[in-house]
């Protein structure tokens, strides 16, 4: 702003301390965001021209050491290229970025950020510089991760004793019950009795109901075949049973670690389970589909759907979140009341056995 000498001393006073008040709530401004944030500003080339105390603090590189280098020396190669890329891209065209970083300072150690970063925009609306103001949430991210190897090491657990029920009840209770039905066949053929007949007809429904108990818990089939030929027979049953066809497609030809079988499989079957539920549909897609480094499976159907913001996150969809965030997988839920519902779980295959 400039200031006119021929303006009345009044005036000039009065945008004097304009000014200085302007100055000084700056500076208080500035003071405060040191004082609880990691500040930086970059250039439009992502050179370091700024950074605080505390970033200075908390990389252990002198001010020195940082000005005129990009974030580049802080990177823990943690996060992949095409992170940055989105980051970049996001800011390059004006918009704010947020999210979370891992860096590593100058000791070698490592540290999480939240980060929000800024763009200053000029005249022709392209940024100039960049503003980034960071949070530490190192312990934050400890203590999540701690929990994370709880909640897989619980769900390990739950799926041990799912198998070691479901052996038991066919290896034990059923082998039983078939041998005392193959005893009441003989009786039949020797003697003729109502009881008998009805002995025959309870043997055979409780085999029935024990295969259908074990293979809820733990699908043999899945630890001996594999994940595919468990989802054709969990979909065979499923259409037979209730009536809703299935379209599967799969492209998908080797075994994965069985943590991800196991997650993907659930998830399908809980999925299914929500479409026969409520969803009021007689058919319903899945689809596998391996790419470089994921695999994804997407569950959709065509029925009532649902409002996502309305509606409480069930036992159902707690469970299929937690154990994709187990694998390191991502699930998202796409519904529109009266346009049914998309499930899509993206599952890293860094597992995968070779």
């Amino acid at each position: 702003m400039e200031i006119d000498k021929k303006q009345p001393a009044s005036e000039l006073t009065s945008i004097e301390l304009e000014l200085k008040k302007s100055i000084q709530e700056l500076m208080d401004f500035k003071f405060a965001l040191d004082e609880s944030s990691i500040v930086a500003i970059t250039d439009s080339r992502g050179k370091i021209t700024y950074v605080n105390e505390e970033f200075s603090r908390i990389s252990k590189y002198p001010k020195d050491e940082l000005l005129g280098h990009d974030h580049r020396i802080l990177n823990s190669d943690f996060h992949s290229k095409d992170f940055f890329k989105k980051m970049w891209k996001t800011i390059g065209t004006g918009q704010v970025w947020k999210g979370e970083i891992r860096n590593r300072a100058k000791d070698g150690t490592y540290y999480w950020v939240d980060t929000t970063i800024i763009p200053f925009l000029d005249e022709l609306g392209k940024p100039y510089q960049y503003l980034a103001i960071r949070y530490e949430i190192t312990e934050r991210k400890r203590v999540e991760q701690q929990l994370q190897k709880m909640l897989t090491t619980i769900i390990d657990v739950q799926e041990e004793e799912r198998k070691r029920l479901s052996r038991n009840l066919h290896d034990g209770i059923g082998q039983n019950l078939y041998s005392h039905l193959i005893t009441i066949n003989r009786l039949l053929s020797e003697v003729d009795h109502p009881l008998l007949d009805q002995m025959q007809k309870e043997a055979t429904q409780l085999i029935e109901e024990i295969r259908d108990i074990s293979w809820e818990l733990r699908p043999s089939v899945l630890d001996d075949l594999g994940l595919v030929p468990a989802i054709r027979s969990f979909l065979s049953r499923f259409s037979e049973n209730y009536h809703i066809d299935v379209y599967f497609e799969c492209m998908l030809n080797r075994r994965l670690d069985i943590s991800i079988e196991l997650t993907i499989y659930r998830i399908i079957q809980e999925a299914l389970t929500n479409i026969r539920k409520y969803a009021d549909v007689t058919d319903a897609a899945v689809t596998v589909r391996e790419y470089e480094q994921s695999v994804r499976v997407m569950i959709e159907d065509n029925g009532k759907g649902f409002e996502p913001g309305t509606r409480s996150r069930g036992v159902g969809l707690f469970s299929m979140d937690e154990r994709a965030r187990a694998v390191g997988g991502e699930l998202t839920i796409n519904s529109s009341p009266g346009k049914g519902t998309r499930v899509i779980l993206e599952v890293p295959t860094s597992l995968a056995l070779k």
